[in-house]
């Protein structure tokens, strides 16, 4: 990369999307550091980092080019930390980096829901938290391999910090607009994310299960308590498809010859793409649904509203060990 780089990158939580934005970073010529799981520390150190895109892009960063740690390094001052952790360790987290980067480093959240930003910083008020959006899905296709399966820009609140980083991730492959104000985009992007709950329960891959009729009713009821809580809060989300927000519903309801003709960019799905929650299901981690449907229930109770079924998907999603419902069984579920 021949433009001036600011500095280190952390990446504090390399899963998926870590390391596919860190892989990109570093292919680019990064500085990337790299703090993981036992389970991806060993699979990075074993078969290195490769990434890939439903555009054909490939790289592959072989073992000894990584930085890979269990925990963030003593003596690192990483000019940037991206991160990257389930949305239930962000104060667990926040306090590990307070303890070992700088105060006032900036840390870009690249989480799903609205609120990690908020929470890392009344965890670790010593750093500059920002929030972010990540559009796209990535999937492990196997150890030390994460690909991209749709597109977008990442998004991220505007601030000093990040400005020098905007061409360094544009260099890397990787958008990044800067937003005013976040919120908007934030919420936008959990409309679509209402579906990450809806994909892990239906046993599908992403495309499959979107053609699925069965399972795009049960996201649009979701997605329609998601958008009156919205209205109560006077929240108008940013558009992040050619649909705007309110229209979704109804598209995602129309039989599947129609719904193939009006959605086709919807559908412009690589074949391997699903959703992080369904990787967490089939690892039997926590997933994130009360960050995604939950955050639909507390804004809706806020303004004296309910959000049943959001609250009953993360109800399907808390116990022991959630198994794929299918489209007919999740509609049955909720009462649809």
């Amino acid at each position: 990369m021949s433009l001036p780089l600011p500095g280190p990158v952390l990446v504090m939580g390399a899963g998926s999307v870590g390391c596919y934005i860190g892989g990109q970073l570093l292919g680019a010529g990064a500085d990337v550091h790299f703090v993981a799981r036992p389970r991806v520390l060993q699979a990075l150190r074993e078969h290195g980092l490769t990434v890939t895109d439903l555009d054909g892009g490939r790289a592959h960063m072989p073992a000894t080019a990584l930085q890979v740690h269990g925990s963030v390094p003593a003596g690192l001052v990483p000019a940037l930390v991206l991160l990257c952790v389930k949305t239930g360790a962000t104060a667990q987290a926040a306090a590990e980096l307070a303890a070992a980067v700088p105060a006032g480093t900036p840390v870009l959240s690249l989480q799903n829901g609205v609120a990690n930003a908020e929470v890392g910083a009344a965890a670790a008020p010593t750093l500059a938290w920002l929030p972010g959006m990540v559009p796209f899905n990535i999937a492990e296709l196997g150890p030390g391999h994460f690909h991209r399966g749709t597109t977008g820009p990442l998004a991220a609140q505007a601030a000093p910090a990040l400005q020098p980083w905007v061409a360094v991730f544009q260099a890397a492959g990787l958008r990044l607009k800067l937003h005013d104000d976040l919120r908007p985009v934030q919420w936008g992007k959990l409309l679509l994310n209402l579906n990450n709950p809806v994909n892990a329960l239906s046993g599908l891959p992403l495309r499959a299960e979107l053609l699925d009729r069965d399972c795009r009713v049960v996201f649009a009821t979701l997605q329609q308590e998601a958008l009156a809580a919205l209205r109560a809060a006077g929240i108008t989300p940013a558009q992040m498809t050619a649909l705007r927000p309110e229209r979704l519903p109804l598209v995602l309801r129309l039989p599947n010859w129609l719904f193939t003709r009006v959605a086709s960019r919807m559908l412009r799905i690589d074949e391997k793409a699903r959703s992080s929650m369904a990787d967490d299901l089939a690892l039997r981690r926590p997933t994130e649904v009360d960050a995604i449907c939950g955050a639909v229930v507390r804004l809706a109770q806020a303004h004296g509203l309910q959000a049943p079924r959001c609250s009953q998907m993360v109800s399907l999603l808390s116990v022991p060990e959630p198994v794929p419902l299918g489209g007919r069984g999740l509609r049955r579920a909720l009462g649809l």
